[in-house]
Order: C-alpha cells, then sequence, then structure tokens
C-alpha cells in the first residue's frame, strides 16, 4: 500500500513496503486507496466544523494499539489498530467526528505545549513537518512521540473533561452531518468502557488518552436521544471502509490469519482482495495475480487494483510487467503522487536510458505533488544519478535525509548540491533552504 502498498518506516518517517513484518516502533503508513479512503469520510465532517478538507491533515501510524489523536496543529493521527478494531464504518466515523472535534473547538495548544516540553519527543510527523517548511511554512511542523509507550506523551494527549464533553457535543453534530449513527459513538466508548480500573501498562492507548467517565457516556445518551434522524449515508463510505480494513489485515496479519479470517468460501470483493495481499505475501504470485486480475475484471476503471497488481509484479522481479499496470493506474488516477511514485520505481528497474528518463520525468511529477515521501526521493535521486544530473540527485538526497531525521547527512548533500547547481538557480535555493532548516532542527 504506498504505490498500492502500505508503506512502513522502521527510521523515524522513512517509509519501506508493508510486504515486510510490521516494524516495532511506530510509523507513518502510506497507501494511496486508504489516504483517499480517509479523506472521504472526514470531508462531510470537516465541512460541518466549517473546516477546508485541505485543512486538516489525516496521517496513519503502524501502532497496533487502538488510539486517535490530534497534535501539531491540525493533524489527525489514526493508529492501524484502531482501524482494524473497530466493527463499522460509523464507529471511525465517531472518532474521526471526535477528534475534528477537537480541532475544531481550538484544544491543541496546551497539548502541543506539552508535547513540545516532554521527553522522548520525535518527529514521526516529520515528512510533513520538513515538507512544510521547505515550502516556506516552518509554522506548520508537528511531532509526536515515537513510542506509544511514552508516559509523557499519553499525559499531553489527554485532554481535560471540559474538552472531551466539547468534542464529544461537537464530534455528534459532524457525525450526524455525514449520515452517520450517532450510537456508534457510544459503541466506541463502550468498547472501551471498564479499563479505567486497569493498571495503565494494560489499558488501551485509546482508554489513557480519552478518559472514559461515566456522566460523559450518560450526557451523550441523553442528547443522543433527543437528535432527529441522520441524513441517509452514502452507501459507498461502508464499501471503500470495507475494503480498507481488509487491505490492511492482508499487510498487517500473516497470511495464514489473513486466509483464516477471510476463507475461499468468503467471495466478497473485501475477501478477495484481502487474499491476494496474503497470496502476494507466501508468497504466491500465481495465486495472488489470479485474485488481483479477478477484482480488476470486475471493476476495470479501479486504479487501486491496478496499482496493487503493479506491486505485486514489481516485487516478484517482472519490472516491465509492473509498469504496464502502473501506467493504467496513473491514466486512471493521473494526479496521485503515491501511484506515481510506484510507476517510477517499477522504470527504474527496467534499466534501460529510455526507461530511466522515463522514470524521472514521472518522480518529478510525484515529488511536485507531495514533497514529504521519502521513497519518492530516494528513487529521483537514483535516476537523476543515471542521467548524470549529479546536482539534482545531491538534491533530492539531502531533502530526503531532511525528512528522515537524519540532519548532518541532510547538509552535508545539500552543500554538495549548492556547489553543482547555478547559483540563484530553483534547486540552488531549495538546497539552501534544506541547509537553513536542518542546522536548525540539528541544533
Amino acid at each position: 500500500m504506498a504505490p498500492a502498498r502500505i508503506l512502513v518506516a522502521a527510521l523515524l518517517a522513512a517509509v519501506v513496503a508493508f510486504a515486510a513484518p510490521a516494524a516495532t516502533a511506530q510509523s507513518l503508513v502510506r497507501d494511496a486507496e486508504i489516504e483517499a479512503t480517509l479523506k472521504r469520510l472526514a470531508a462531510p465532517m470537516l465541512r460541518a466544523a466549517g473546516l477546508g478538507p485541505g485543512s486538516v491533515h489525516i496521517y496513519i501510524l503502524n501502532d497496533r494499539e487502538p488510539n486517535a489523536f490530534v497534535a501539531g496543529g491540525s493533524n489527525l493521527f489514526i493508529n492501524t489498530g484502531l482501524v482494524t478494531r473497530l466493527k463499522t464504518v460509523d464507529q471511525l466515523r465517531a472518532v474521526m467526528a471526535h477528534e475534528i472535534g477537537h480541532i475544531a473547538g481550538g484544544h491543541l495548544t496546551r497539548r502541543d505545549q506539552a508535547l513540545g516540553g516532554a521527553r522522548g519527543i520525535a518527529a514521526i510527523g516529520a515528512a510533513a513537518a520538513v515538507a512544510a517548511a521547505l515550502a516556506g511554512a516552518p509554522e506548520a511542523s508537528l511531532a509526536v512521540a515515537a513510542s506509544s509507550q511514552n508516559a509523557a506523551l499519553r499525559s499531553a494527549l489527554a485532554h481535560s473533561r471540559a474538552e472531551e464533553a466539547a468534542a464529544d457535543q461537537a464530534g455528534l453534530r459532524y457525525l450526524a452531518a455525514a449520515g452517520g449513527d450517532p450510537e456508534a459513538t457510544l459503541e466506541v466508548l463502550r468498547l472501551f468502557r471498564g479499563q479505567e480500573a486497569l493498571l495503565s501498562s494494560s489499558q488501551d492507548a485509546y482508554t489513557l488518552t480519552h478518559p472514559l467517565w461515566s456522566e460523559r457516556i450518560a450526557l451523550l445518551e441523553d442528547r443522543i436521544a433527543k437528535m432527529p434522524d441522520p441524513p441517509p449515508t452514502d452507501p459507498a463510505d461502508a464499501y471503500w471502509h470495507g475494503r480498507m480494513v481488509a487491505k490492511f489485515k492482508g499487510f498487517l496479519n500473516t497470511p495464514g490469519q489473513t486466509l483464516k479470517s477471510y476463507p475461499a468460501s468468503d467471495t466478497s470483493e473485501a475477501a478477495t482482495l484481502a487474499r491476494s495481499v496474503a497470496y502476494h505475501r507466501e508468497p504466491s504470485l500465481k495465486r495472488a495475480l489470479a485474485s488481483i486480475d479477478a477484482l480488476i475484471a470486475a471493476r476495470p476503471d479501479d486504479p487501486y487494483y491496478h496499482e496493487l497488481k503493479g506491486q505485486f509484479l514489481l516485487e516478484a522481479g517482472q519490472a516491465s510487467a509492473a509498469a504496464q499496470e502502473y501506467r493504467r493506474a496513473v491514466a486512471l488516477a493521473p494526479r496521485d503522487s503515491l501511484i506515481l511514485g510506484g510507476l517510477g520505481r517499477a522504470l527504474l528497474n527496467v534499466g534501460d536510458p529510455s526507461a530511466t528518463r522515463e522514470a524521472a520525468e514521472i518522480l518529478r511529477r510525484a515529488e511536485a505533488a507531495d514533497r514529504a515521501n521519502p521513497d519518492v526521493l530516494r528513487d529521483l535521486a537514483l535516476a537523476e544519478a543515471r542521467l548524470g544530473n549529479e546536482g539534482q540527485a545531491a538534491l533530492a538526497t539531502s531533502e530526503r535525509f531532511a525528512i528522515e531525521g537524519r540532519f548532518n547527512d541532510a547538509i552535508r548533500f545539500a552543500t554538495r548540491a549548492s556547489r553543482m547547481l547555478p547559483e540563484g538557480s530553483p534547486g540552488w535555493n531549495r538546497a539552501q533552504d534544506v541547509i537553513t532548516m536542518a542546522t536548525r532542527a540539528a541544533r
């Protein structure tokens, strides 16, 4: 799931294929389909809150603890463990609506101050922070702890009773505006109710950062009883949610677990998707391709299925065939930076000069659309180096290191780029920005 695959980073904000075992440290997850699904679910609630869809950034953390929180400005973080634990799309919407309530209510100033002073704080959101800084908006930087076991983080993320109550009430309005069932809010709270008596080490992160009180649930029950029926929701929301959960489970669980959860007797689209990922990870390319081809036959204009097939082929060493699938995906989603990145990576693996030139062009488009993707920057640096553009290669490498938090390396490569690129050129100016930003961050 990062061109069709999820990308997991063991380094801060670095990205590696989700087909590898889950990283032990918290890390960002990138996937075109999943990001589009979460944006789809959030959009009507953001509009109800008076927030533009582009004003709130949603990040997925590869963490099995069920939790969601906001930090570092208008940034909403959702753990994979929460998405896979919740049973319905409305339960997930309810959590997102509550967090949007915190953003709309301006509850982040105290939290950000606490995060800034906590020990062990690391830039898991460094990709967004560095991209914002390089784009001239350093105030958009964000930081959260790299370990979900950090007590300081949990304390910083815990809201006051007044903030929780306000977010509850606002979240109900936003959820209803999106056509969600307000009862889902109570379903989520009841899922975690009773954990307050446990030792903190035994509690789920959601309970620790979203304290549950009896009066909170009572107030919600009273409010929900008085609410009118919500407008009808779009049935496609449940469809995309089901695909998202199946994809997560396919990549996060072992193939055996996935095939047990989605047996061959389950012929639903989501189950077929989960099995295709499981077969890919066994690995059994023949069975994976048979499953994904069945999905493509049913939905030939779905860019994410072509992207996923491209990943299967690329990771099986069939770069030319993979590039063909990625091209189909790009034709269907021409502005998606993750899909563009997948095509660029496949072309680089083809290896001939014409493919390398095409790869460089595609990767430049991907980088322009999303400056916070270290995979794209790594591949772009390789393409530029193969084409003899050593200055541009050094620049892309410096930006990748900055995103990964390797600030001394970022300064070294940005300095190299400055010597190779014409003074005053756009590339030279970007290298100066990296030097300035990384020098400040390294102090």
